[in-house]
């Protein structure tokens, strides 16, 4: 009886956790309003830095491209753009890094956020 319980429990834990499936062809959708200022598919900078290999890569580390102020400073002690840190800035980027030049006020539905994530991760994977 009492592993009923417990099995029960855990069944209801496990299916009442949301999982967020990643799309990378509705995440390169969703890339449509980052392209006049990023590209995902050369190492050219445009008003924004290039965004390819972003997954992983340390924060404001892209050669040749001119950091604010505060996102160097955000940068500072070996961070890296991690699928989480990626989630939070792009969420609300003004708020994550006060006194960001990047004018975009973010991606609130946590769906959407996470397919931009999956097709910034691999943008090959939306063809």
């Amino acid at each position: 009886m009492v592993q009923r319980i417990v099995l029960a429990a855990l069944s209801a834990a496990v299916f009442a956790t949301p999982v967020m499936a990643q799309d990378a062809a509705a995440g390169k959708a969703a890339f449509r309003q980052c392209q006049a200022c990023h590209v995902v598919d050369a190492e050219t900078n445009r008003v924004g830095p290039h965004l390819v290999d972003i997954v992983g890569r340390p924060v404001a580390s892209v050669e040749g491209f001119e950091y604010s102020e505060a996102m160097q400073a955000f940068g500072e002690g070996d961070k890296v753009w991690d699928e989480a840190a990626l989630k939070e800035f792009l969420a609300n980027p003004r708020s994550v890094v006060e006194g960001t030049r990047m004018a975009f006020a973010g991606i609130k539905d946590e769906t959407r956020l996470s397919d931009l994530i999956a097709y910034l991760t691999d943008p090959s994977a939306a063809e």
